[in-house]
């Protein structure tokens, strides 16, 4: 069970002092958190983040002077923050800002608060105030910029073929994620070619009513299709099949998504274990299941069934996890078969790819 702290230091950041007033009532009125700061745009975010130290930032998009996007990414490298994103809407254009805000260091996004009904406010003062006490928990580490942070990866690699011991009949790519998710699907992604021969099926947690736009934020990031599953789907090539919001997502026979509302397993749905235990199911030996970045233990129940189905485990490798929670309660039980950072799981990817164009049509179709 993740231990939270038990005394959180927040920074408000908003341009609006109406919604800063909101915010500040919502947090202050939860025991063991402080707001100890409030900036009314990004340039007054970086200083007082220097200043003041918070153990936690909610950081707004679209401000005067300097933006969220650009303080993240100052803030990020500077004074490495755990910091949630604000965004005014779930559906206009600032959604794909936010998620971009996650790439650049943001730990996750939730919606501004809306609405004049008591309900409508206790629903998004319990979303915040949750999302703020794990987010506190997590050692954020400095963010430099792409180019070095890439290179930096690369020079962690083993200097092995990523093809040595890998399998050659791959049906099925089955993904998940929790924290940090988001950027690091986007650079696996990016790095895969539009005619991918294989499917790829997606959970990744993220508050709640954010499934649909992130789902669209990365179609536009990539050669690939990627869109949230519907029931009875049929997996498709070159496609990406997000889970939707509070449903689990799993693979049945034919290569078709499923789509239900039981019960969580261990409080998370959708289930990564869920998942990968239907894809273990479905297509044994012809898995590949990935684990990336994320808080808790999800998946790995899923990833040992996948695993004595004769599938092939790759989890994320800890310097490049934003949370390596995920990742190490994979590899703590023994089935994970490589430790990879992004840009060589996309590698990895890209080899089964090239060994499913050429020995299509000699086992069964995904």
């Amino acid at each position: 069970m993740l231990k939270t702290k038990d005394s959180v230091r927040i920074l408000v950041v908003d341009d609006s002092p109406v919604v800063r007033q909101i915010l500040v009532a919502m947090l202050e009125t939860e025991p063991g958190f402080q707001v100890v700061g409030q900036a009314q745009d990004g340039e007054e975010a970086v200083r007082l983040t220097a200043s003041l130290r918070p153990d936690v930032i909610t950081m707004d998009i679209r401000m005067p002077r300097m933006n969220g996007l650009d303080a993240i990414r100052h803030i990020m490298s500077t004074t490495p923050t755990p910091i949630v994103v604000v965004a005014a809407s779930i559906y206009d254009s600032e959604l794909n800002i936010a998620f971009a805000a996650i790439e650049a260091g943001a730990l996750t996004v939730v919606e501004k608060p809306h609405g004049i009904t008591r309900e409508a406010y206790e629903a998004a003062r319990s979303q915040l105030v949750t999302t703020i006490r794990l987010m506190a928990d997590v050692q954020v580490v400095t963010i430099r910029s792409d180019r070095r942070r890439l290179a930096q990866l690369r020079a962690r690699q083993i200097e092995e073929p990523v093809a040595v011991g890998l399998p050659i009949d791959a049906e099925i790519i089955a993904i998940a994620a929790s924290t940090g998710g988001p950027g690091v699907l986007r650079q696996i992604f990016s790095a895969l070619p539009g005619d991918l021969s294989i499917p790829i099926v997606v959970v990744q947690h993220i508050t709640p009513g954010f499934a649909q736009g992130f789902a669209r934020w990365l179609d536009g990031e990539t050669e690939l299709k990627v869109s949230v599953a519907r029931d009875g789907e049929r997996l498709e090539p070159g496609r990406v099949l997000i889970a939707p919001d509070d449903t689990h997502l799993t693979v049945a026979p034919g290569g078709v998504a499923r789509l239900d509302h039981s019960a969580p397993i261990r409080n998370q749905r959708p289930s990564a274990t869920l998942l990968f235990d239907s894809v273990a199911r479905t297509y044994g030996p012809a898995s590949v299941g990935i684990v990336l970045t994320g808080m808790g233990e999800d998946g790995a129940d899923g990833l040992e069934a996948l695993h004595r189905a004769g599938g092939h485990v790759i989890a994320q490798d800890e310097a490049s996890c934003v949370v390596f929670g995920m990742p190490r309660a994979a590899i703590e039980r023994g089935v994970v078969d490589r430790v990879m950072s992004p840009d060589k799981i996309a590698s990895v990817l890209k080899y089964f790819d090239g060994c499913h164009k050429s020995h299509r049509g000699s086992g069964r179709s995904g």
